[in-house]
């Protein structure tokens, strides 16, 4: 199942919702749209909603790290939320969870940046 990618603005707070699959294919691409977007507006904060993703291997924990260190530098933060059981398991194993924020959907990942 290939990538869909629905991105939206909100303050300065982008928001990535995937459907399908974020593999070595589809990393690339993904991650050249958040950078166009990063340098075009004032983002700080990113928000992942993963409730669609289906498949994610080691291009996709690259992908999340890459836009965590860039959030990180604006001085904003990185959350991720609607983890189905297999990506919560990728999350865990590949210590990303350590330092990313885990909600459990987009209204409290908003609450939580005050984004409401």
């Amino acid at each position: 199942m290939p990538l869909s990618v629905h991105l939206f603005i909100k303050a300065d707070t982008l928001f990535v919702r995937l459907s399908g699959e974020l593999d070595h294919h589809t990393s690339f691409q993904l991650r050249e749209r958040i950078n166009s977007l990063m340098d075009k507006y004032e983002i700080r904060n990113m928000i992942f909603n993963f409730k669609n993703l289906s498949f994610m291997d080691s291009s996709g924990i690259g992908v999340i790290l890459g836009r965590y260190n860039q959030v990180k530098r604006n001085k904003g933060i990185l959350i991720v939320c609607e983890l189905n059981s297999m990506i919560e398991k990728i999350i865990k194993v590949s210590g990303l969870y350590k330092i990313l924020v885990i909600t459990k959907d987009e209204e409290q990942a908003s609450n939580y940046l005050g984004v409401a």
